[in-house]
């Protein structure tokens, strides 16, 4: 099956005009296989209610089945079960989709098969939720970019609701560039009018990716793929009178630029473009920011603070190295990004505070080593260390709670500590340094 799909990457990649008309007939037992097996074993069931494990005990039997209904075009996606889940520190509640499994299983299919094309396409520049990529990748190329020289402007930008706009007959028009297999074409199109399943009743969904699958990444990229990233590459970008570069991670972006002049134009024609396709900048939170070697310095001069922007969850701002001879950008977590991650914590403490600690600490430990494997990153040794010692806060308080109120003196809590200790808080990623 590898072998097959490295041949059509090598195909998509040689030929960047190719339609390909021939690709359903590998979504086989083999495929689907592989699919099933990177399920997670604890991932929520959806409306049918079937686990993994109920389905894993005929596996070789469901599959078969499942192979015969996708190739005679009987198979039909179910509506996703839609809950809702709190958000940390809010009132509000974050929609959250459930498929189905075998819709998870076939999703993952047409996803290995449809990345075989596309990642011949996808811009270098595209980071999110593609192979061998992720965030730490995209903030690795933002600093080389502002550290090399030239750059003097930021724009920061935010599509509202991406995901739920993504408009369907767009998004097949963008697919027919490359997928000419009518089968594929239809099971995304079923895909993404199944429906979502709320308080008995079920709602069709005329736009936006599928809610909790595994194919709406993907998809997504393809949308941006099209509607953004080519646009800035083959038409804006050669438009503008010295250097700029865009860096994205699904629909999170920024982009460098040397003069103010074609930030402002960005800015302004991103708008326009987007809305091409049914997608709505949040004029409140896209901005054109000064940053760059002279931006703090300007600053002082106009009595303001520098400038700083946000990107994946880390807040970056104007520096020098410690002789204070060169620029420096870096970079620390958000105060958002940091106050929504305790908030997780210490909600998920407080409703398992009578865990037994063996039990209990494991999972903590894990969730903190977690969180510094990806905030732990050059310059935010302050951030990290401080969540540290919040956690350890939150922990003692919780635990004090545990029995008679104050027993847990903090002579105990270290000892408690010492027997089971939270990790280090050490930076983890260079980002100055090349993968």
């Amino acid at each position: 099956m590898e072998t097959k799909l490295q041949r059509i990457a090598e195909k998509a990649l040689r030929e960047p005009e190719f339609q390909f008309t021939s690709l359903f007939h590998l979504m086989n037992e083999e495929l689907l296989r592989g699919c099933f097996e990177g399920l997670r074993k604890d991932a929520a069931s959806g409306i049918d209610r079937v686990t993994k494990e109920e389905y894993g005990r005929n596996l070789a039997t469901n599959l078969q089945g499942l192979v015969s209904r996708l190739h005679e075009m009987s198979y039909r996606p179910q509506p996703v079960c839609r809950v809702y889940i709190p958000k940390p520190g809010s009132s509000k509640q974050r929609p959250l989709g459930i498929p189905v499994l075998e819709d998870k299983v076939v999703q993952a299919g047409l996803v290995r098969i449809l990345e075989a094309v596309y990642e011949a396409d996808f811009i270098a520049d595209s980071y999110g939720f593609r192979p061998g990529r992720g965030c730490h990748d995209a903030l690795r190329a933002l600093s080389v970019t502002v550290e090399s020289g030239g750059v003097h402007y930021i724009v920061e930008a935010d599509i509202r609701g991406f995901f739920d706009n993504v408009e369907h007959e767009w998004l097949m028009k963008f697919l027919g560039h490359r997928i000419g297999d009518k089968r594929v074409l239809r099971y995304v199109q079923r895909f993404l009018k199944a429906g979502v399943f709320e308080l008995g009743e079920i709602a069709a969904t005329e736009q936006g990716t599928p809610q909790g699958g595994v194919i709406s990444p993907l998809l997504a990229n393809i949308y941006l793929h099209y509607s953004l990233d080519l646009w800035y590459t083959r038409v804006f970008s050669r438009t503008c009178g010295s250097r700029s570069r865009l860096i994205r991670y699904a629909d999170d972006f920024v982009v460098c630029f040397q003069q103010g002049i074609d930030a402002q134009r960005f800015r302004g024609e991103l708008e326009q473009r987007l809305g091409l396709f049914g997608l709505e900048v949040a004029a409140e939170k896209t901005k054109v920011l000064e940053f760059g070697p002279f931006a703090a310095s300007k600053a002082k001069a106009r009595g303001e603070k520098p400038q700083t922007f946000d990107f994946l969850g880390l807040t970056h701002y104007c520096s020098r190295t410690r002789n204070g001879r060169r620029f420096r950008m870096k970079r620390l977590t958000s105060r958002k990004k940091f106050r929504v991650k305790l908030l997780t914590f210490k909600e998920w403490l407080k409703a398992n505070r009578t865990t037994p600690a063996p039990e209990l600490m494991k999972t903590v430990v894990a969730k903190v080593r977690g969180h510094i494997a990806y905030y732990g990153v050059t310059d935010n040794s302050r951030g990290i260390g401080r969540y540290v010692h919040e956690v350890s806060k939150l922990l003692f308080k919780w635990l004090n709670r545990r029995g008679k109120r104050g027993s847990l003196t903090l002579e105990k809590f270290w000892k408690f500590l010492k027997r089971f200790p939270l990790p280090r808080p050490l930076i983890r990623v260079n980002l100055l340094a090349s993968k």
